[in-house]
């Protein structure tokens, strides 16, 4: 039997707060919303759980060590961008170990941390619908299936 069904992708972002700001990169040399501020994370890869790639993307980002234990899922995203479909994974990480910084200089010109209500005009826009998505206080959103930006 012949299942018509999708198959999204899977990402994993990871929210990090200090001092009331949110930490952000500013991607470059990526192909995909260079030159616009987001949020560590990354797709799950085959046979990768998605907490492991939680942990393991913000490792190879922003150069710091978080245990599964200390990532709380605050957000799910089923998101439709162009022709592909994604389910966004938006974890909080409630501790970690080290000072973030940008750990991949080839992907991101810089690291910085912005207030949720200060964000800069130049962040990718489903980033900025993440955060609002959190002020709601609901688990579930989807995004991009009817007349909002496709990204």
């Amino acid at each position: 039997m012949i299942h018509d069904t999708a198959t999204p992708y899977l990402a994993t972002i990871v929210l990090f707060k200090k001092d009331g700001k949110i930490a952000h990169l500013l991607r470059k040399n990526t192909k995909w919303m260079d030159n616009f501020y987001g949020l560590p994370g990354g797709k799950v890869e085959n046979d990768e759980r998605a907490i492991e790639a939680a942990v393991r993307e913000v490792k190879e980002e922003v150069g710091v060590d978080v245990k599964p234990e200390n990532l709380k899922l605050r957000l799910v995203l089923h998101r439709k961008s162009d022709d592909s479909f994604w389910v966004d994974l938006l974890f909080e990480a409630l501790t970690w170990e080290g000072e973030l910084y940008n750990a991949e200089p080839d992907k991101h010109s810089e690291l910085q941390w912005f207030s949720d209500i200060q964000l800069p005009e130049n962040i990718i826009p489903v980033t900025r619908f993440y955060l609002e998505s959190l002020k709601s206080g609901e688990l579930y959103r989807d995004y991009g299936f009817t007349e909002q930006s496709m990204i």
